[in-house]
C-alpha cells in the first residue's frame, strides 16, 4: 500500500478534523491538508516531469509545510530523501548527488511555485517500493542510504501502536525533534489513527516553548533525544511545571542514565517510554514501554529501566556470538533483527548491503546481553558511533576532516559521557611540529562538517596506541580520558 493512503482515508471520513497545527494556531483540517498535498503531487508530476520512484530531497527546518511536501511526495509515488537542516553544505550535496535527487526542496516558500491548480489521486505503488531513503554516517565517514519501503514503514507504524504507545484520534503528535529523523518516522503513528500533529513555531526544540505546548494542548505525545528530555525536565521543574497535556515521551537515540530518568520522573511522571532502532530497522527494534518504568515493585525495576526493553512484536531479535551462533541470556553477542520494517539494502552500496544483511538478519554492528525474561541491554556500539545530542557521529569523518590540516600527522576520535548532550567528541592528535592553535581546527571542522560534530575537546599526544596491524586501539584512548584531565586543551 502507499502510505499517503493514511491521508487520503482521514481526508475522506472526517474533512474537518484537525490534521495541523502550528503552535496552538490550527494550519489545516484533513480535508484541506489532503487536498494542498494532491495539488502539490500533481505539479511534481506533471510539471516538473518526475516519474514514480524519481527521489525528492527535502532539507529545511521543522514546518507544517515540511509535512505537506513529504505527504505529496508519496501521493505522486516519489522517493522521499529527507535530510537534515543542520548538516553542512558539502553533506547535502553528497546527499542529494548520491541519491540522484530529481528534485530539492529547501524552504516551506518553494511549495506554492512546485504545486498544480488541477489534484491527482493518490499513486498506486507497490508495498515494496522505495518510500524514505533514510541516510545515516557509515564507519567510512560516507553517509549511507537505507532503503525503506512503504511496507517497512507500514510495519514499523504497527510496532509503535502495538509495543510503544496508543495513539487517541484526539491525539496530538508533537515535532520537537527534527522531521528528517525519528520525529519525521513517527507522523504515520497519528496519520493512520487520523489524529492530528503540532509542529512549533520555533521550528526546533526549546524547553520553555514545549512546556507551553504541554499546556494549551492535551494528549500530547513526542519523540525526543535524551538530552532533549534532561533538559525538559530541568525546565519544568525550575518552573514548577506539570505539563498537563503530556501523554507519552518517546526517548531514544543514545543512551539514557538512570539519574535522569530519575529527574524525568519526577518532572513528569511515569510517561516516558524508549525504542531501540536504527535507520535500518527504524525505530522498530525493542522497546521499554510506560508501564515498565512505572512498575518499580519489580525486584530487577532498576535493571530493566537500564536495558533498552523488549523485542517489538514486528521484528524477531537474536544475539549472535563467533561462529554466528546464537548466545544464551547473559552471554553477550551482536544484536541481529529480522522482519518486514527491516530495509531491503543501502542505495546504491551493494558492498555494505552484503556486509549488514546476511542470511535474512540485519546486522546492526551493537553488542549487547539478554536477561532470563528477555529485555535487551546494550554494552557497547561496536562501529564506535558517537551519540551528541541524538545526533549520530562517526568518528572517521572528524578524522579526515583533522588530517586535512598539514600540522596534523595523525589523529583519532573518540567519545566521552556528557552530562547534557549524552556524549562529546575528543579529539587526540599527533603535530607535526607545533601543535596547532584548537581554534585553528575548529575553523577547518565548521568549514567541512556541521558544527555538531565538531571536537569539544583537544588532547595532543606524541603518539597515539596501535595494535599489530596498525589499528588504533581507541580503548586506550578511552582510558586517557577517564584517568583525568591531563593533556586536555579545552
Amino acid at each position: 500500500m502507499n502510505v499517503a493512503a493514511w491521508l487520503d482515508r482521514a481526508a475522506r471520513c472526517a474533512p474537518q478534523r484537525p490534521a495541523i497545527l502550528h503552535g496552538t494556531a490550527p494550519w489545516a483540517s484533513y480535508g484541506e491538508l489532503a487536498l494542498r498535498v494532491a495539488r502539490l503531487a500533481a505539479g511534481l508530476r506533471s510539471r516538473h516531469g518526475l516519474a514514480a520512484g524519481d527521489r525528492v530531497a527535502l532539507c529545511m527546518k521543522n514546518a507544517p509545510e515540511y509535512l505537506e511536501a513529504l505527504y505529496a511526495i508519496w501521493w505522486a509515488g516519489l522517493a522521499a530523501v529527507p535530510v537534515n537542516a543542520k548538516l553542512h553544505a558539502k553533506e547535502v550535496d553528497f546527499i542529494v548527488g548520491h541519491s540522484g535527487a530529481r528534485l530539492v526542496i529547501g524552504a516551506p516558500g518553494e511549495l506554492a511555485q512546485l504545486a498544480a491548480a488541477e489534484p491527482m489521486p493518490v499513486a498506486e505503488v507497490d508495498p515494496g517500493a522505495l518510500a524514505w531513503l533514510f541516510y545515516t554516517s557509515g564507519t567510512t565517514g560516507r553517509p549511507k542510504g537505507a532503503m525503506l519501503s512503504h511496507r517497512n514503514l507500514v510495519q514499523m507504524t504497527f510496532g509503535y501502536l502495538s509495543d510503544v504507545d496508543d495513539v487517541a484520534r484526539e491525539g496530538r503528535l508533537l515535532h520537537a525533534a527534527p522531521m528528517s529523523h525519528g520525529s519525521g518516522l513517527y507522523t504515520f503513528t497519528h496519520l493512520a489513527k487520523g489524529a492530528a500533529q503540532v509542529v512549533p513555531e520555533s521550528g526546533g526544540f526549546d524547553a520553555a516553548e514545549v512546556l507551553a505546548l504541554l499546556e494549551a494542548h492535551a494528549n500530547v505525545s513526542f519523540f525526543a533525544a535524551p538530552t532533549m528530555v534532561k533538559r525538559l525536565a530541568e525546565a519544568a521543574l525550575a518552573a514548577g511545571a506539570g505539563a498537563p497535556g503530556l501523554q507519552t515521551i518517546v526517548y531514544g537515540g543514545g543512551p539514557m542514565y538512570l539519574a535522569d530518568l530519575d529527574l524525568a520522573a519526577r518532572a513528569f511522571g511515569d510517561r516516558l517510554a524508549q525504542i531501540y532502532g536504527q535507520g535500518e530497522s527504524p525505530m522498530t527494534i525493542t522497546a521499554l514501554s510506560k508501564r515498565h518504568h512505572a512498575d518499580r515493585a519489580h525486584p530487577r525495576h532498576r535493571e530493566r529501566l537500564a536495558s533498552v526493553g523488549l523485542p517489538q512484536a514486528v521484528v524477531e531479535v537474536e544475539l549472535r556470538g563467533p561462529g554466528d551462533r546464537r548466545v544464551a541470556p547473559g552471554e553477550v553477542g551482536e544484536v541481529c533483527v529480522r522482519g518486514d520494517v527491516v530495509m531491503s539494502g543501502y542505495w546504491r552500496n551493494p558492498e555494505a548491503t552484503a556486509a549488514t544483511l546476511r542470511g535474512g538478519w540485519l546486522r546492526t554492528g551493537d553488542v549487547g546481553t539478554f536477561d532470563a525474561d528477555g529485555f535487551l541491554t546494550l554494552k557497547d556500539r561496536s562501529k564506535d558511533l558517537i551519540v551528541s545530542g541524538g545526533s549520530n557521529i562517526y568518528p572517521r569523518e572528524v578524522e579526515e576532516v583533522l588530517l586535512r590540516d598539514p600540522r596534523v600527522a595523525d589523529a583519532a576520535v573518540v567519545g566521552r559521557p556528557d552530562p547534557e548532550w549524552g556524549e562529546a567528541v575528543v579529539a587526540f592528535v599527533v603535530a607535526r611540529g607545533p601543535a596547532p592553535d584548537p581554534a585553528e581546527l575548529d575553523r577547518l571542522c565548521l568549514a567541512h562538517i556541521a558544527r555538531f560534530k565538531r571536537p569539544r575537546e583537544y588532547r595532543f599526544v606524541e603518539r597515539l596506541p596501535r595494535n599489530h596491524y596498525g589499528k588504533v586501539v581507541k580503548g586506550e584512548l578511552r582510558a586517557m580520558i577517564a584517568a583525568g584531565p591531563p593533556g586536555a586543551v579545552r
